[in-house]
């Protein structure tokens, strides 16, 4: 997939919710699930796009196209902040934390399980405290 996924409208991403939530799904299940209603046709345009852009790829069951996240939502948020860290930071993960922590957007707890979260990966990686 590449590392560049085309943006999505807000329809798409509503829809990659509900494929990252409860995927894999078909038309009919998302059609369901949608906030608001639209003809199964519509929600599998939608699909298709998704499919075209690399968010998801289908299998077939029968008759019945059944749709699965091409990647983890987590990975492509990650990219996704990746791509604001370098645009707006030159590419400065600790000037998006930092601005993060000064603008209160990050609590207490969120702030221990990220040190958390660098101190594991410091340990897999072999890296020595400072």
């Amino acid at each position: 997939m590449d590392d560049r996924l085309p943006e999505l409208g807000d329809l798409e991403r509503e829809v990659m919710q509900l494929v990252w939530a409860d995927g894999p799904v078909t038309a009919e299940i998302v059609r369901e699930r949608l906030s608001r209603r639209l003809k199964e046709s519509t929600v599998r345009t939608v699909l298709r796009r998704l499919e075209e852009k690399g968010y998801v790829h289908h299998t077939v069951d029968g008759r019945t196209y059944v749709y699965h996240a091409a990647e983890p939502r987590a990975r492509v948020a990650a990219r996704a902040v990746q791509r604001i860290v370098d645009w707006f930071c030159n590419g400065s993960i600790e000037e998006v934390l930092v601005g993060m922590v000064d603008n209160k957007m990050l609590d207490q707890q969120q702030l221990r399980i990220l040190a958390d979260q660098v101190a594991k990966a410091k340990k897999a990686r072999g890296v020595k405290k400072e």
